[in-house]
């Protein structure tokens, strides 16, 4: 599964707050509209929304374009009044503030940026077009990063899943926390990827999924991915998560990241933290899969990691129905951070890390996040 479609220069995604009972996928022409699908959770999941991001901008980059080919007097067939540069570093920081806690977003939008600016002629405003075949240029430049940013992710699944498949040798029986499936990244997924993988070269996975309160992204997305691929699944409330690893035979908790810091620490999907523990007290590995886009070495720790408060509605409610007294206030945290020393394992699509150190080190001899 993927959550893009490209056809031509017409941009779809499918909706995954109408999953499992509706695939509906929906038309993106520009960067609100894009800015709307990331805040709404239309498309969710670390990598996904860092691609997500690189597209959008691309949209505003295809808007700003077309609005400058149009416009009548002085400078038509120029820069804006502002500049396209301007322009597109609006729409980078809009898209930039949707989720601030996924660390591709930012990284994604950094990719892009730069490679705007490369791509403006000589004596243009800065990373932004100039005339129509400058503009062009630009557009396509910008085109191309955002599809490199996805193929690389597609790439990045695929060996994050045999890495796994080599850390996880004779484990079957998994407890998983919100969703990490192709739905969640360019294709392929990250901690589900790598129990596909397992499940498609034979082994007999089953796997326990928390339904991932307030939005049920493990009872709805999870669930549903896993039963596509033929894989068992029971979903069990958050709550009972916990005493689930000390009562039964679940061999290892694998879990995504939408920001890793640079002592190791991990922010994940609010609930992680406290599966954490109880997979440290029975002596269960607890394992993170994702790619190096999700770390952040100039993160010093968890602590310095902005954690997203989504609306108090999402827990006050269920499907617009209230489930609270009127009145009673509500907090809602998207995500949490398990410390670093709690975490088994990285795996990343360069290798298995196990110990901060060894993924700093991944990271930082990488040409892209120099």
């Amino acid at each position: 599964m993927e959550p893009f479609r490209l056809d031509g220069e017409r941009l779809w995604l499918l909706d995954q707050t109408l999953l499992p009972h509706e695939e509906r996928w929906i038309e993106i022409a520009d960067g609100p509209g894009m800015v709307e699908a990331i805040g709404h959770l239309r498309v969710r999941g670390a990598p996904a929304i860092g691609i997500a991001a690189a597209l959008g901008l691309w949209l505003e980059a295809r808007r700003i374009a077309r609005a400058e080919d149009g416009r009548d007097g002085p400078g038509a067939g120029g820069l804006p009044p502002r500049g396209g540069a301007e322009e597109l570093r609006d729409a980078a920081r809009s898209i930039r503030s949707a989720r601030p806690t996924a660390a591709n977003m930012g990284w994604a939008v950094d990719r892009v940026l730069r490679a705007a600016e490369k791509a403006a002629p000589p004596g243009s405003d800065a990373s932004g077009p100039a005339g129509n075949a400058g503009a062009e240029t630009w557009v396509q430049a910008i085109l191309a990063e955002a599809l490199t940013i996805w193929e690389e992710d597609r790439a990045a699944s695929r060996a994050m899943a045999r890495w796994g498949a080599s850390f996880f040798r004779d484990e079957t029986r998994f407890l998983t926390h919100c969703h990490t499936g192709g739905l969640a990244t360019g294709g392929g997924g990250t901690a589900l990827g790598v129990l596909l993988e397992l499940h498609r070269s034979g082994r007999d996975v089953s796997v326990w999924a928390t339904e991932t309160r307030p939005l049920l992204q493990g009872a709805r997305l999870t669930a549903w991915e896993l039963q596509r691929e033929g894989i068992p699944v029971t979903v069990v409330a958050d709550g009972a998560a916990a005493s689930l690893l000390a009562g039964t035979s679940i061999q290892a908790v694998v879990v995504g990241a939408d920001r890793i810091a640079g002592n190791g620490d991990v922010a994940n999907k609010i609930g992680t933290y406290p599966l954490a523990l109880a997979a440290r007290e029975r002596g269960i590995p607890f394992v993170v899969v994702a790619p190096t886009s999700t770390c952040d070495p100039e993160c010093p720790s968890g602590a310095a990691i902005p954690i997203e408060e989504r609306d108090p509605s999402e827990v006050l409610a269920f499907q617009g129905i209230p489930i609270a007294p009127a009145g009673v206030p509500a907090r809602n945290p998207a995500f949490d951070v398990t410390p670093a020393g709690l975490v088994t394992a990285i795996i990343t699509e360069r290798g298995i890390h196990r110990a901060p150190h060894f993924l700093l080190a991944a990271v930082d001899t990488d040409p892209k996040y120099r």
